[in-house]
């Protein structure tokens, strides 16, 4: 059995992990590295301001005023990075940190994995930080799972549950371009 954690928005939620007083306020993030600034990620008070992802931050100021724009926090993703894999390490140690905000993990033991994963979800959202895991036979269904969990989503039937799922699930739309700035643990 795996497991996938996931962290949804990870950079935003790097960026914004210390201001809590935006939680409810437009955010849209951009990286300042990229040759021209567009929002890669933004809250859901950013999307229903009719603000959305590759936009330039004055094209979003323009559909929002009260849009907060913020860039990439790189050593709060590091950092973030690092506590998503130690707490996944809590319930495996075969851990793969797979991509930025992203863990795989593989079980031997599959007694109350709901209940197991379900804790550290919860650990994860006591400090603060949002996770979704899915559970599955096979890594890449626990992958599609953790995209749509509330906030665990254990797959029984695989086949069953890939056939019941739209095309436009398979896109992975919550990453911004890759950087190549972000080391693998």
């Amino acid at each position: 059995m795996f497991a996938t954690i996931y962290l949804p928005n990870f950079y935003l939620q790097a960026a914004l992990r210390h201001q809590s007083g935006l939680a409810k306020e437009p955010v849209a993030l951009i990286d300042e590295r990229a040759t021209k600034a567009v929002i890669i990620q933004l809250n859901h008070a950013a999307q229903e301001a009719g603000v959305h992802r590759g936009m330039t931050p004055s094209q979003g100021r323009a559909r929002c005023l009260e849009l907060v724009v913020k860039t990439r926090a790189r050593e709060q993703e590091r950092l973030l990075d690092q506590l998503l894999f130690q707490f996944s390490y809590t319930l495996s140690p075969y851990v793969e940190a797979t991509a930025p905000g992203l863990c795989t993990l593989q079980f031997t033991d599959h007694r109350n994995l709901g209940a197991k994963v379900q804790r550290v979800i919860a650990l994860l959202a006591g400090n603060g930080i949002i996770a979704l895991a899915g559970i599955a036979q096979i890594a890449d269904t626990s992958l599609l799972a953790a995209h749509l969990a509330r906030p665990v989503l254990q797959v029984g039937d695989t086949r069953t549950f890939l056939a019941s799922l739209p095309i436009e699930t398979l896109a992975y739309t919550d990453a911004p371009p890759p950087s190549g700035d972000h080391p693998v643990t």
